[in-house]
């Protein structure tokens, strides 16, 4: 998922020194320790477990980093700080896609000596395989479901899984001319498609391989890694993969000779080995806990190898509109205006957690505009007033009752929902706080129908884009095509026909920068319907151990990229 691009933290006396690898937010402008030496063991610890390894079905944004060590798409993110590691290179491609057909046709050639990790060779085929399982999302749930929406053109097609050509090859807009030819006929003209070819769902997969929803316990490598093993709620160790050429991969280095990536139900455990130097790095992106974070900004050493960058996610509160009184906009109004920002910001750790919230699109994201505040919620202070007569407009004077729903495992996430649930208190809205398993998302609050029948009135949660437009950051979050019965991102429900059809006009912009001004026009509905609470824009104080080498952010990820990390030898 994409960062946003933003001040990030550096001030003018304490950026990196070079290649010294000594400065605060170093790491977020440049590469720290550029080293080529192999060997070592990467040790990465989180307090949240993987979504799936499948590479169909993940979305966390951290799995996706993740993903860079096994899994090789078409096309991928630069390995770069900066804004260069948001652009697009040819990964299994031999280069940028050929665009025709009025912006409907994309053609694509195989670079020579991609494998697999058997040694079997990558085809044209695999590629369309593997695209063709994101279809099955009755199997196969949980990842983003563009390429659906985009290639589908009314042939309703079921995945390989029902497909009744005997090659499992039926999906009539991927054309596969040779074993090095790909060719993906769009519905219409979009200008993002490249960034979809980039992602892990569009990556091959040997179908005499496929498990189908077992899958996600040993997928087949194309990357410098394989995975070894792999147990749910405790981790995953990953080793070299012997058929993987570096000749081929401009991308990744594969330098550590394994990577072990262990989960943690104790994020406080997990700082104090990561500032001991007994781990590498808190993978999952979100960074260190209050404790750990007072320590660092206190200790000059520790300091030099922490970054704050923005991290291009927004935290959150969603207001699902099937469960009442949510589906009137007075009462979300109503809860809006009560909050706190101030305290919520506290509550996510202070400044070092981000900026105060104003609107759902982040800065760097284009179309975006960090001083739009439609709510007057920068100004860092509850609006009781303004509560009290949202809360008579909606027909509930003296309060209602509600129940937020939280990630267990993110304390930042249940702190904010203890401010939220003290400030409503004040205007008498009644919330109580349902904690739910955070590696059962995708069924918990990913499904409408648990969201009702539970009545989650609010859902806290945090978003980065999936690729750096407003196509990737909103779509999934408030365009009515994107509900799902599972692993629903839409948590509000909301399916407007303006909202929709500016998402199409978007797509069919000539460029990038000539859809923005359509992304600015979403985000101003979306705020007018009072969908969501924005609590900040998110930055993280990430602390890595000192001993990585090429330690820089890619702002794909907002995160350190693991495509190149290694070790000091």
């Amino acid at each position: 998922m994409t960062a946003a691009c933003g001040d990030n933290g550096a001030k003018k006396d304490d950026k990196a020194d070079g290649d010294s690898g000594k400065g605060y937010s170093g790491a977020a402008t440049a590469v720290i320790n550029p080293s080529d030496a192999k060997g070592g063991e990467l040790k990465l610890w989180s307090p949240q477990d993987v979504d799936y390894l499948d590479p169909a079905r993940a979305y966390y944004g951290f799995v996706w980093n993740m993903q860079r060590l096994y899994v090789r798409s078409l096309l991928a993110y630069d390995a770069k700080p900066g804004k260069d590691g948001t652009k697009v290179v040819p990964d299994l491609a031999e280069a940028l896609p050929v665009i025709s057909n009025d912006g409907k046709t994309y053609t694509l050639k195989l670079k020579d000596g991609v494998k697999f990790e058997d040694g079997t060779p990558i085809t044209s085929k695999d590629i369309k395989y593997g695209v063709e399982r994101v279809f099955a999302q009755d199997v196969l749930s949980g990842g983003p479901t563009y390429l659906i929406d985009l290639l589908d053109q009314g042939q309703k097609y079921p995945g390989p899984y029902k497909d009744t050509d005997p090659n499992k090859m039926g999906l009539k807009t991927v054309e596969t001319p040779d074993d090095k030819t790909i060719v993906f006929n769009l519905a219409s003209a979009n200008s993002d498609f490249s960034y979809l070819l980039a992602m892990p769902s569009s990556s091959p997969v040997p179908a005499g391989k496929d498990t189908g929803a077992t899958y996600t316990n040993k997928p087949v490598s194309t990357g410098p890694y394989k995975v070894e093993s792999f147990t749910a709620g405790k981790g995953a160790t990953f080793v070299r993969n012997e058929n993987w050429d570096p000749k081929t991969d401009p991308i990744r280095k594969g330098l550590p000779d394994k990577v072990s990536f262990t989960v943690t139900t104790n994020p406080d455990d997990m700082d104090q080995r990561l500032l001991s130097g007994d781990i590498d790095m808190a993978v999952d992106g979100t960074g260190v806990q209050q404790a750990a974070k007072n320590k660092i900004l206190k200790d000059e050493k520790l300091k030099a190898n922490s970054d704050n960058p923005f991290t291009g996610y927004i935290r959150y509160f969603a207001f699902p509109q099937t469960v009442a009184p949510f589906d009137n906009i007075e009462c979300r109004k109503a809860v809006i205006y009560a909050a706190d920002p101030k305290s919520l910001q506290t509550a996510r750790g202070g400044p070092t957690s981000g900026d105060l919230g104003a609107n759902m699109l982040p800065a760097g994201v284009p179309g975006s505009d960090k001083a739009y505040d439609p709510f007057g919620l920068t100004k860092g202070k509850p609006q009781t007033a303004k509560a009290k007569e949202a809360l008579k407009a909606c027909g509930k004077p003296d309060g209602f009752e509600t129940v937020i729903a939280v990630r267990n495992n993110r304390a930042p996430e249940v702190k904010t929902a203890e401010s939220l649930q003290a400030s409503l208190a004040k205007v008498g809205i009644k919330a109580t706080i349902d904690q739910f398993d955070g590696k059962l998302s995708s069924s918990t609050i990913g499904s409408p129908e648990n969201v009702k029948k539970k009545g989650y009135g609010i859902i806290v949660m945090g978003w980065g884009a999936d690729y750096n437009s407003g196509a990737g950051f909103l779509q999934p979050l408030v365009d009515g095509s994107f509900i799902l019965p599972n692993g629903n991102n839409n948590y509000t429900e909301v399916n407007d026909t303006e909202i929709n059809g500016l998402f199409d006009k978007a797509a069919a912009a000539a460029t990038p920068e000539a859809a923005a001004p359509f992304y600015t026009e979403i985000n101003k509905k979306v705020m007018d319907k009072a969908l969501y609470l924005p609590i900040n824009f998110d930055k993280a104080l990430v602390y890595h151990n000192p001993r990585l080498t090429n330690v820089f952010f890619n702002e794909s990820f907002g995160k350190i990229d693991l495509a190149t990390v290694g070790i000091k030898q």
